[in-house]
């Protein structure tokens, strides 16, 4: 099994199962800094790693660079739309890497990747989701790139003077309750899922409109969780301002 394909089925076990997801980000003093959002289904693989071992898959430890994979297939990707393309050619920051072993019960993934400031971030979470845009190709045994959906929503990130903030904004409500109800069948299964903030900040934090969140020893680390179906069904349930210490 080829890298994209492990990748297109790894994904897809994560976006449709039990899943918990965290949200990292490390905020440099000037705006600069590190953003992953990292998957672990390890507790999946505790149902399904028998029955992969079963069918003899190979433990997986992958570094996929979308920079890399987009040029290699850039023929195929110079056959879609534009707006396909321009949708596949934001993953190009981040790469991914992978760890699957059946064996030992291990199924995680990480997406990460710099930014000079952080208002040029990608929301992280539509990111993880168009990884899935590279599928295999059923005309060909190699893959090739797919359309992925258009996101019904988007995350934009801003760092001014003292004061840090992560807000939504749904793009379409039609689109977005269609979405909603695509998944109602997997409700039940959801329930259970999380959705955590992990912010690193260059100074302590002074306050926050996040009711919950909790903070390291230093109060310089932000954590904050909720019901991954709750944020599904209400973006701004993560709106947050971060306001800094001197």
């Amino acid at each position: 099994m080829g890298k994209i394909q492990i990748l297109v089925v790894a994904l897809a076990v994560a976006l449709t199962s039990s899943c918990n997801f965290t949200e990292e980000i490390f905020l440099e003093e000037d705006g600069s800094g590190k953003l992953s959002i990292n998957f672990d289904g390890s507790e999946l693989m505790e149902m399904a790693g028998e029955e992969m071992m079963k069918t003899d898959e190979k433990a997986v430890d992958s570094l996929i660079s979308f920079k890399d994979l987009l040029e290699e297939k850039k023929d195929s990707i110079a056959q879609l739309s534009p707006e396909e393309q321009a949708k596949l050619k934001r993953l190009k920051p981040y790469k991914m890497h992978m760890v699957m072993n059946p064996e030992e019960k291990l199924m995680k993934f990480d997406l990460f990747g710099e930014f000079k400031d952080i208002s040029e971030v990608n929301d992280a979470f539509n990111a993880f989701q168009g990884a899935s845009s590279f599928g295999p190709n059923n005309d060909q045994e190699q893959p090739a790139p797919m359309a992925s959906e258009e996101p019904t929503s988007e995350v934009t990130y801003s760092f001014k003077k003292n004061t840090f903030t992560r807000t939504s904004k749904i793009l379409d409500e039609e689109q977005f309750q269609q979405s909603l109800d695509s998944m109602q069948g997997a409700e039940m299964f959801l329930s259970g899922s999380t959705y955590k903030l992990k912010y690193h900040f260059p100074r302590r934090v002074k306050s926050t409109n996040a009711e919950g969140a909790t903070f390291s020893a230093d109060g310089k680390t932000l954590f904050y969780e909720v019901g991954f179906m709750d944020l599904m069904k209400n973006p701004a349930i993560l709106d947050l301002e971060v306001e800094l210490e001197d």
